[in-house]
């Protein structure tokens, strides 16, 4: 299909963007347009594409939708000024190159329809005489030429000059260059000043950094923008950008620009009227006007940040190791309601639930521990997964303490985040999946489960209950659930799915199937017994051959009657597997898993017109290791022994921990004591740090060094430099505040570091 010009320039301006040519992103868009998805193009067409990953598709896809938006508005602006009758070649021009909806509506600002204003009340008393009097005679003095222009509705020569000079400010506010040219000076010169609220200081004391904080407007971090519009829409502080502060009333670089655009320069009564009328538009019109402009600029991009960081976030938790397929007790940890107890067999079904109260008011210890053993040794419990809240320690101490007892192999005892757990036991789902079981005993449950698999686990919860982001509920929530989304199917769709045992949720990520598709797959699986092949997916109700295509490839079945279907070869490919296989002169059972015989292959030579070399390869690396799981291998922290509460960190202890969360000031690791401590980005490595996911992910182990343990307000200061973080120069890096971060991932500990410890670095490490 070629594309329109308006479409081959689109092509042209994301092909710059991702690093790719323009017929790579035509032939993505083509695919796109076709209803497939970017799991399914960036695995299974390559060669149409170029190699384009998920990555560039999803930005691909991002900026298509963007940039076609901004055709539609430039062909309905075109739309509206030619009807006006005032559509010229130079003004067609501009608008053919403006490249963002802020220059669009620049331009089209002259031409919008508008309420009535003062200067329309103006020209219509007859004032627009006026202003071009002023204009051709620059020596006249203006009063005096305003005498002859008053009415009913401009009685003096006061009011004729302010009506004169409210038709001078609203031409001003219209001219796209101007506009551009105030906006770029703001840009770069701007400060953006936050003050206190007087009155408000205690009850806004979380915001006390910045009752007195200016900066540079192009320098703010996405983290302290959203700390400081938060503190403005709670109303404890006041922002504003302040521009030209020293310069002397009438000759910032803004009032001059605004005087030159009326070519006020000579030195006669009517250029110094026009130059006080521009200043005074500057002031009372365009500095507002803008302000709110930038401020919306700058929201936008902090936005677009903290969404990011939370995605990327999120796919690390999504993708973090499963414990596997091993009988598993859940224990939801609490005190007065008691911590609750499930255990799961080695596919994740409920096989026996109980509640024990070994916390005040009962303090039932004993018994405690008496229920918990005997369910391990009934049911051979090989690993025990508590949830993170409150009691986790007080939980895992009982645990560890009756491990000691047992004889024999132990079970693993691991800390998980309990992120989502209480939303998904309240859920719909969670009913229609144990409508027998408490609301309560659901979450130990699913505590349980997501230290199996925790992407078969999360994947019903809401991305954003599950938490790891930063200002999250301050952002555009549209934005935010369609990043997240897209991070959910890719997370599902590179690791794969199991056909015959994913539950619902999990089969409605996969590339083309959605949530009707994935009821009609499990009530066929329930009323017809387990697929034997992925083309009996095709026997299911309403799934036609384009879903089919799109979703065969990341469905796996075991030990069904064709081998392939086991691995992400695409079932379309599946003769050019066969012909791979035959070339080794094996059975293709014998064959999947062994790549000596596969090594001596040339894959040049099983390219033809349909595959090319890309699919080749990857069926190679494929039939070598079918089925292989993208995710590391499974691993905890082992927390030091004595150190459960904050009160027993000492400055200088080095312990093991487990990353909870990563922010663009840092990364922060649970280190058993309830409250995640702050390895600052100054302080996560010897060498310069830009980017802290370029060191450390979600759910990452690491050894970091004590220092600063701040008890009555629940702060720990963290390094992972070898130096212990000593060195001044680095410790000066860290002044900046930092906002509260959600709570932590699976395999990630404790209660988050508050915002007052995130805001406080500058206290420990500077000052």
């Amino acid at each position: 299909m070629s594309p329109t010009p308006d479409a081959a320039q689109i092509h042209r301006l994301i092909a710059v963007e991702i690093a790719a040519t323009p017929g790579q992103v035509t032939a993505a868009v083509d695919l796109l347009d076709g209803g497939a998805t970017v799991p399914f193009i960036a695995r299974y067409r390559k060669e149409m594409t170029g190699g384009l990953d998920d990555t560039q598709l999803r930005k691909l896809e991002e900026r298509l939708g963007y940039l076609r938006e901004l055709e539609a508005r430039r062909g309905a602006i075109l739309s509206s000024i030619t009807e006006q009758g005032k559509l010229s070649d130079a003004l067609a021009l501009s608008i053919a190159r403006a490249v963002t909806k802020a220059e669009l509506e620049d331009i089209y600002l002259p031409f919008k329809p508008k309420r009535r204003t003062k200067a329309m009340i103006a020209r219509e008393a007859g004032l627009q005489g006026l202003q071009d009097a002023i204009l051709a005679n620059r020596l006249a003095d203006p009063v005096a030429l305003a005498g002859g222009f008053l009415s009913d509705a401009f009685p003096d020569t006061k009011a004729a000059l302010e009506g004169a000079r409210d038709i001078l400010a609203e031409g001003l506010s219209e001219q796209a260059a101007l506009l551009g040219r105030l906006r770029d000076h703001m840009r770069k010169v701007g400060k953006l000043v936050a003050k206190g609220v007087a009155g408000k200081e205690v009850a806004g004391a979380k915001f006390s950094d910045y009752f007195a904080h200016s900066e540079d407007f192009s320098r703010v971090p996405s983290h302290r923008a959203l700390a400081m519009f938060r503190g403005r829409n709670e109303e404890f502080l006041t922002l504003d950008l302040e521009i030209d502060a020293d310069a002397p009333r009438g000759e910032s670089p803004a009032e001059r620009a605004c005087a030159a655009a009326v070519g006020a320069a000579g030195p006669g009564a009517g250029d110094k009227w026009l130059r006080e009328a521009a200043a005074w538009t500057w002031r009372v019109k365009l500095r507002t006007s803008l302000t709110l402009d930038l401020m919306a600029e700058l929201r936008e991009a902090a936005e677009a940040e903290a969404i990011r960081v939370f995605a990327r976030n999120l796919k690390d938790l999504l993708l973090a190791a499963p414990a596997g397929g091993k009988a598993t007790m859940g224990l939801d940890p609490g005190i007065r309601s008691g911590v609750k107890v499930a255990v799961i067999d080695a596919t994740g079904k409920v096989v026996a639930t109980d509640t024990v109260y070994p916390f005040q008011p009962k303090n039932d210890m004993k018994g405690a521990q008496v229920v918990i053993a005997r369910l391990i040794g009934v049911h051979g419990v090989r690993l025990i997964s508590i949830g993170n809240g409150t009691a986790s320690r007080e939980t895992e101490k009982l645990v560890a303490d009756l491990l000691a007892l047992l004889p024999g192999e132990k079970p693993t005892k691991v800390v998980v985040s309990e992120a989502g757990a209480s939303v998904y036991s309240a859920s719909e789902l969670a009913a229609r999946e144990f409508p027998g079981l408490d609301v309560t005993l659901r979450g130990a449950v699913s505590i349980a489960r997501r230290l199996q698999d925790p992407l078969a686990e999360l994947v019903k919860i809401e991305p954003k209950a599950i938490g790891v982001g930063q200002y999250q509920h301050d952002v555009d929530q549209h934005r935010l659930g369609r990043s997240l989304e897209a991070v959910v199917e890719d997370a599902v769709n590179a690791v794969g799915v199991d056909l015959n045992t994913a539950s619902a949720p999990l089969l409605a990520r996969v590339s083309g199937v959605g949530p009707g598709l994935a009821d009609a797959i499990v009530a066929h699986r329930d009323a017809n017994g387990p697929f034997a092949t992925r083309r009996e997916l095709l026997k299911v109700a309403r799934l036609g051959p384009k879903a089919f295509e799109q979703a065969a490839g990341f469905l796996r079945i075991s030990g069904g009657k064709e081998p392939l279907d086991a691995s992400s070869v695409h079932p379309e490919a599946y003769d050019l597997a066969r012909k791979i296989v035959a070339a080794c002169g094996r059975d293709i059972r014998s064959i999947m898993g062994d790549g000596t015989a596969l090594k001596a292959l040339n894959p040049a030579s099983f390219v033809d017109d349909r595959f090319g070399l890309p699919t080749v390869r990857d069926i190679l690396s494929e039939l070598e290791k079918p089925g292989r799981d993208p995710r590391p291998s499974f691993k905890t922290a082992t927390f030091a022994d004595g150190v459960n509460e904050i009160s027993d960190l000492r400055p200088g202890m080095l312990l093991e921990g487990t990353v909870t969360n990563v922010a663009a000031f840092g990364a922060f690791v649970d280190v058993g004591v309830h409250q995640d401590g702050l390895v600052h980005v100054s302080q996560m490595s010897d060498s310069f740090v830009k980017d802290p996911h370029a060191v450390v992910k979600a759910g990452d182990v690491v050894k970091v060094r004590v220092v600063e343990v701040d008890v009555a307000r629940k702060r720990i200061g963290l390094t992972m430099k070898s130096d212990g973080g000593a060195s001044a120069k680095d410790q000066a890096q860290a002044r900046e505040p930092v906002p509260k971060p959600a709570r932590g991932p699976i395999q990630a500990g404790s209660q988050s570091a508050s915002n007052a410890f995130a805001d406080a670095l500058k206290g420990k490490f500077g000052r």
